[in-house]
């Protein structure tokens, strides 16, 4: 790698450097507005991607982020991320052929750039590689405003609408203390209570003893399957009564008999939502199971920006918005959905269950957000995965957590990755 030694210094060392320009963006703040008037524009020079070894694992955990560095003539490097699906190899070449349309540009037009990239886009379906790098890329953007005006993102983004962000925990197979949610809901249960945290994401009908999602394929479901699912739930409550939230993820694996089956079982038990029952390819059977149940429907992360939400909105066919913010399109993207989330008077709850840039947009994102609900974590991220790579991860402080005060993002990397080639940076293009 030509001058790596010279490129991880880059990498690890760029930061804020005073007040500098803010500009071509409408969700600035006077702070950022008054910086933009002292200096010029923040051309990027240089784009960078980071990808981990194949063979690395943290904590059982394999590292399938794709985190991209945007550099600009200032000094100032922005960082963003996106992950799995498409694979670090398909990230790359998308980087690759868009280059062109970013080198040269002023990374504060964070909406202009956001646009011609998605026209370009729009040529192949969306959601893929494309909209993951477009999302790491406005991430990045984002992270660079924000070191340029020494502000935090979430400031640039309209200032606190939430003090602090309250936080369930996900579960999907990840361990808390060797702990599963199938094998010790009550001890679970208690110690997330005593960290003050008062919800928990399961995933009884694809996970576990039962798992009857694998034996019918999502197209069946017995009466004694679904009293046998509601097992852990019925152990939770009995643990903590209604003092925690339980949180159902169905992965996309139903149709909408079983998912209306599946909602009437569970509607004794008090769930906070149901998320992901069907595929999001089909707006009117989601409408219908929502007016079939009491229990609030979630649509999730597997959409992508908000032409992607619009018609769940319209047909009331939705009752809480999760978006991931490397997956939707970006901080200003996942910003526009809560906005029109919040014209039907629909909370947002980000997805946060990837690498560690996802949770520190997601706390900036939400932060700013007026019609915020709840945050999911992975306690098994942010305590065993996370601090591997970063020096500063966010922790939840008795069932919230906080955004950083520093400019940007304010992520600090941590060196010996890269030193011991556990992350290795890739050039993209350069002006």
């Amino acid at each position: 790698m030509q001058d790596s030694q010279m490129t991880r210094r880059g990498f690890l060392g760029a930061g804020g450097a005073g007040s500098l320009a803010i500009l071509g963006t409408g969700l600035c703040t006077p702070e950022a507005r008054a910086a933009a008037a002292r200096v010029g524009p923040l051309k990027i020079t240089k784009i960078e991607a980071v990808r981990f070894r194949r063979e690395l694992r943290i904590q059982g955990i394999s590292p399938d982020w794709t985190w991209v560095r945007l550099y600009t003539d200032q000094g100032i490097v922005g960082i963003g991320e996106s992950y799995s699906g498409a694979g670090h190899e398909s990230h790359v070449a998308v980087l690759k052929a868009y280059a062109p349309l970013i080198l040269g540009k002023d990374a504060a037009d964070i909406d202009r750039l956001w646009q011609t990239l998605f026209y370009q886009i729009s040529y192949a379906p969306w959601g893929g590689a494309e909209t993951r790098m477009l999302s790491a890329l406005n991430i990045a953007q984002w992270d660079i405003l924000g070191k340029a005006s020494g502000l935090p993102v979430y400031r640039l983004l309209g200032g606190k609408a939430q003090e602090k962000l309250q936080v369930y925990n996900t579960m999907n197979g990840w361990p808390i203390n060797g702990m599963r949610e199938h094998d010790a809901p009550e001890k679970l249960t208690e110690f997330l209570l005593s960290r003050g945290i008062k919800g928990i994401k399961i995933y009884p009908y694809d996970r576990g003893p039962v798992n009857a999602a694998a034996r019918h394929g999502g197209t069946f479901i017995s009466m004694a399957e679904l009293k046998a699912s509601l097992d852990p739930i019925e152990r939770i409550r009995k643990t903590a009564g209604d003092e925690m939230g339980i949180f159902l993820d169905l992965s996309s694996k139903w149709n909408l008999t079983c998912s209306v089956m599946i909602a009437h079982s569970l509607e004794p038990y008090g769930i906070m939502y149901l998320e992901d029952p069907m595929l999001a390819d089909n707006v009117e059977a989601y409408a219908t199971l929502a007016r079939q149940t009491s229990i609030p429907v979630c649509i999730s992360e597997r959409l992508a920006t908000r032409f992607g939400f619009r018609e769940m909105f319209e047909q009331r066919a939705v009752g809480v918005v999760m978006w991931d913010v490397t997956w939707c399109g970006g901080i200003s993207e996942a910003k526009k959905i809560a906005y029109m989330a919040d014209t039907y008077k629909i909370p947002v709850c980000p997805h946060t269950g990837g690498g560690p840039i996802l949770w520190f947009a997601s706390i900036h994102t939400a932060t700013s957000l007026t019609n915020f609900f709840i945050m999911e974590s992975v306690y098994h991220m942010y305590n065993d995965v996370y601090p591997h790579f970063i020096e500063n991860v966010p922790t939840p402080v008795n069932g919230y957590v906080t955004a950083p005060e520093t400019p940007g993002l304010g992520i600090e990397l941590r060196e010996a990755p890269f030193h011991n080639g556990d992350a290795v940076i890739e050039s993209i293009a350069e002006l």
